[in-house]
């Protein structure tokens, strides 16, 4: 994977186990670059849950009509008493 990221394939195997270990955090082009092959979004691997990363997955593979019905649902859940 490191190899098709657009590392050195001396050292690609080596900084993969280093960012899966958490050792070493990629910087963002990389990352980016980690994603596409994964084919998640980037914003994945910043998630602080497993339930977050869960709906960011789900939530970029919907069509647009369906996210933006559902980003509408949830906002009015969230604003008309979705919280109890």
């Amino acid at each position: 994977m490191g190899i098709a990221a657009g590392m050195d394939e001396f050292s690609a195997s080596a900084r993969m186990n280093h960012y899966e270990l958490g050792r070493h955090t990629p910087d963002y082009q990389t990352l980016k670059r980690i994603a596409k092959i994964l084919r998640l979004p980037v914003a994945y691997f910043y998630a602080e849950t497993d339930d977050l990363a869960k709906f960011i997955v789900l939530f970029s593979r919907l069509k647009k009509p369906l996210r933006e019905t559902l980003l509408e649902e949830l906002n009015q859940s969230i604003l008309f008493g979705g919280d109890k």
